[in-house]
Order: C-alpha cells, then structure tokens, then sequence
C-alpha cells in the first residue's frame, strides 16, 4: 500500500506521455497508438501475471488514448480487485472512486460503495494509527446502510460495523486503562465516557485472533 505510488498514478492518467526506448528489448521500448482492446488484453495479462504496476501503467495508456472507450469500466474494476487482492487498499479504492466517476450509475453504485467500506475496513492495520480511519468507516457503514436497506451486502455490513464499535470501545477502554496506570483519573474517565452509549460492552467483546478483520472475508 504505497501513498507515493497512488499519488503518481493519479498525476498520470491526467496526461499522455510519449517515451522512447533506446534499447533492444521489448520492454524497453516506448508503446503508444495502440488499440483499445490491445491496452486492455497488456492489463489483463499483467495482472494474471501478478504484475500490478505494469498492470497500472497499461491503465494510463488506454486512458490516455480512448478514454471513452467500453473497455474502461472493466479495465478499473480488475484492477480495482486486483489491488485489493494484493493488500493494496489505497489503490482499490483509488480505481473504485475512479469508476465511480466516470460510470457510477445507481444500478452500480450498491456494489462498489460496498467495496470501497471492504477496502476500507481490511486497511485497519493498527487501531492506535488508524483511529481517523475508523472513524470514518463506522460513519460510512452508518450511510451505506441507510442507503441501501435492502442491500445483500448489508449483512457484511453490519459485521464490519460491530467490528469497527468493537474497536472503538477497545481503544476507548486502553486509554482509559494507561490513564489508571499512570496516576490520571480525569483522562481516564474522559474516555470511559466515550463508551457510555455504546452499541457494545466489554462483555460482548472477544479480541479477533487476527486483529480487527478476524475472520470476515477469509
């Protein structure tokens, strides 16, 4: 999951570029002008390949050259899995909202918030770095549901959500604990307060051997 490599992707698909190669090979040498379905077949390949930043650069070609092309909304959502397949949240995400974009109708939508919260909530790594994260995931669940009552996913949903509570009260509760240990009262009950009205109690919690995920979507 690399900040740095979204951040180029991004800067990328928002220009055509043209390098030419200067050696031998065929990898090293500059490819552009290409059909669609050419651009499409190279990300296919490349990520059947397990290779997602070639995968990534083929993506900015067919952009780049036939942006309205049909091809795009497959070429983001295998892409978008891919990502996510490899533990690369940041970018799933980056493909979703990209989707979302440019072909996000209603009839879509359901899924692919869905899988923006999945993206979300597997790229919960440590509780105590990631409390903004957390955060945002509750409340988005809170929306998706609303959104979307009737939603199959809505099950996972909610799981996701107990999880993230889960978390929360847990956090809350350590804190709270650390203040005890060292002599602060106040700070303690400050975050003990924020547990008052919780969706869950300490009682209901059983740590997840996996940390937050558990075992949701092995």
């Amino acid at each position: 999951m690399n900040f740095k490599k979204i951040v180029l992707v991004s800067l990328s698909v928002m220009i055509t570029f043209l390098v030419v190669g200067c050696g031998s090979s065929d990898d090293e040498v500059a490819e552009f002008n290409k059909p669609a379905l050419y651009w499409y077949k190279k990300i296919a390949s490349s990520i059947t390949r397990g290779n997602l930043d070639k995968a990534d650069s083929y993506y900015i070609s067919l952009k780049s050259e036939h942006m309205r092309s049909p091809l795009m909304p497959t070429s983001l959502m295998m892409l978008a899995h891919a990502h996510m397949n490899e533990e690369e949240y940041l970018l799933a995400n980056y493909y979703l909202d990209e989707y979302n974009k440019r072909f996000g109708e209603a009839s879509s939508r359901e899924y692919t918030d869905f899988m923006k919260l999945k993206a979300s909530f597997l790229g919960i790594k440590d509780v105590y770095k990631d409390q903004k994260l957390i955060i945002d995931s509750i409340s988005k669940s809170k929306t998706y549901i609303a959104r979307y009552p009737g939603s199959p996913y809505a099950p996972l949903v909610n799981t996701m959500l107990i999880r993230l509570h889960m978390s929360m009260y847990l956090l809350n509760e350590n804190i709270a604990a650390l203040y005890d240990r060292t002599g602060h009262p106040k700070g303690a009950k400050i975050y003990r307060d924020k547990n008052k009205g919780s969706v869950v109690e300490l009682t209901d919690i059983t740590p997840p051997e996996k940390g937050i995920v558990g075992k949701i979507f092995d």
